[in-house]
């Protein structure tokens, strides 16, 4: 993970706000990484980040030497943006998970969500699911420093797996 971190924001539908509202308030730091996002997420932010830039009379000096903002915006959740995302982690593309997610509604993509969440931690990815561990990681000194982060061992996970298809007679593939 080098000073410039992959950023990934995710925001449900009656998060949005909270998203924005974190967006803006850390707008500085994240035009200075690369940003991916989700369906109208995506869109939100970027209006957003453009928006505060200029208010802030044009890009911010600190900035220009990055470029242009680099924002890829992916498919809705529900619509593939879950699985593109778990995959991007999955391939290591992802330095930062930032999910606002409703924990007190049921959406019909639950399964994707856990899934998501569930990759990320399982390739040790720093997740912020709330607005104060979002601050915490952006605010982290290492994040404008360059970071390895310790890369899952699944050879336990994968050995399992085929001494359990041994032992219940199927050797070969499910």
């Amino acid at each position: 993970m080098f000073s410039k971190k992959v950023i990934a924001i995710v925001a449900h539908d009656n998060k949005k706000d909270d998203a924005i509202e974190w967006v803006r308030f850390n707008w500085r730091t994240l035009v200075r990484h690369r940003l991916v996002c989700t369906g109208t997420t995506g869109a939100l932010v970027e209006g957003c980040l453009d928006s505060e830039q200029r208010l802030a009379g044009g890009i911010d000096p600190r900035v220009e030497e990055n470029g242009p903002l680099e924002l890829l915006k992916l498919r809705s959740g529900p619509l593939g943006g879950d699985q593109q995302l778990g995959a991007m982690i999955a391939e290591e593309k992802i330095d930062l998970l930032v999910f606002f997610w409703d924990p007190m509604e049921p959406h019909p993509h639950d399964v994707d969500v856990k899934a998501l969440l569930r990759i990320a931690v399982a390739y040790n990815v720093p997740t912020a699911c709330n607005r104060s561990t979002a601050d915490f990681i952006i605010s982290s000194p290492l994040m404008a420093q360059d970071y390895r982060r310790i890369p899952p061992d699944f050879a336990a996970h994968a050995g399992r797996e085929a001494l359990a298809r041994l032992k219940n007679g199927r050797p070969g593939l499910r």
